[in-house]
């Protein structure tokens, strides 16, 4: 599914209406974009791929789980996976930082809105975890020792893991914790009250312009047209 396409989305919530008998109860907003480039480099179709993914996206799968939850009278818990960066800032990924803080607002928003429909919104923003789909996009080979730079600015002096943020998750969306709406939990061992929420941005100020541009030429080898 291409959760830029508010019809594909309309079609795969009826497809899991008519395999299960009901709409989700429960929705995580996990679908993301991103990759670390220098802002002035951006094409404006690079920079519109983030938005519509992140921001637009999210949108589009909230407002449908909405819009049936209304209809039908029943309640749900939706939470978003967002970033330190989005409050804080976010240098070299600039896209994603303006769509993570949309996703946050779009979050206390609706926590007001909509909660007398029994729907709750929350945003889990983790720590840098790294993973094959997210650091093998972000970091290119010429960012030397990435994971061991992110480890020395953390209060605990490690990064996260992902299964930390699938308990949090499922707590928060859990029925425990059913008065719990509109909150953004920070997951990141307090790296927020230590450093720059973007974690990397004082590294990447050293870049040079031949550094950005092997950067660039690799991140357009791994994701294809839709960055040029």
């Amino acid at each position: 599914m291409d959760i830029r396409d508010p019809q594909m989305v309309t079609n795969a919530f009826d497809e899991i209406n008519k395999k299960f008998g009901k709409d989700p109860e429960i929705l995580v907003n996990n679908a993301a974009g991103n990759f670390i480039m220098a802002t002035e480099r951006l094409s404006p179709n690079a920079y519109g791929t983030i938005i519509d993914i992140v921001l637009k996206g999210t949108m589009n799968v909230t407002t449908e789980l909405g819009r049936r939850c209304i209809q039908n009278k029943k309640g749900a818990a939706v939470t978003s996976i967002t970033a330190g960066y989005a409050r804080a800032g976010g240098p070299f990924v600039v896209p994603s930082s303006i769509s993570k803080a949309g996703v946050e607002n779009m979050t206390k928003s609706l926590a007001t809105e909509w909660s007398k429909y029994g729907l709750r919104f929350n945003a889990v923003s983790p720590g840098p975890i790294p993973t094959k789909g997210a650091f093998g996009r972000l970091f290119s080979e010429e960012i030397p020792d990435a994971i061991e730079v992110i480890k020395q600015k953390n209060p605990e002096g490690r990064h996260g893991v992902p299964e930390e943020v699938a308990n949090l998750v499922a707590f928060v969306s859990s029925d425990y914790m059913t008065f719990l709406n509109g909150v953004i939990i920070d997951l990141d061992g307090g790296q927020q009250h230590l450093n720059h929420g973007s974690h990397m941005g004082d590294f990447l100020h050293d870049f040079d312009q031949k550094t950005w541009e092997q950067t660039e030429n690799v991140i357009r080898g791994r994701t294809g047209k839709e960055k040029k």
